[in-house]
């Protein structure tokens, strides 16, 4: 992989449950991290594959591996979100990750 393959800035939006001022909880949410990601959308198999279980609005966001991560958190991407459904720590060499997204919405 080359470095000019990341040239599209992602965010990684966490949700906590937090507490209002009367102690109320409340879901807070927060960037957990702002990272460099090559982004391709399925095609051929993957993409058919996809279409079948209506997920044909999936991307595939690759990054340098970053720690703590979570399947719970989701992606901001060019003003739209992306839910995660799964993570690959590239041959568990914790050098890349490939992270399947589908849209969720503006």
């Amino acid at each position: 992989m080359k470095i000019g393959d990341f040239r599209h800035r992602i965010k990684f939006i966490k949700e906590e449950i937090g507490e209002n001022d009367l102690g109320d909880p409340i879901k807070i949410r927060s960037e957990y991290a702002n990272v460099w990601a090559k982004v391709t959308n399925l095609h051929g198999r993957e993409y058919i594959a996809a279409a079948a279980v209506h997920l044909e609005r999936t991307l595939l966001f690759t990054i340098r591996y970053k720690e703590g991560l979570g399947e719970t958190m989701w992606i901001e991407f060019q003003g739209a979100t992306y839910d995660i459904h799964f993570i690959d720590n590239i041959k568990y060499g914790d050098r890349y990750m490939e992270i399947r997204a589908m849209f969720r919405g503006r």
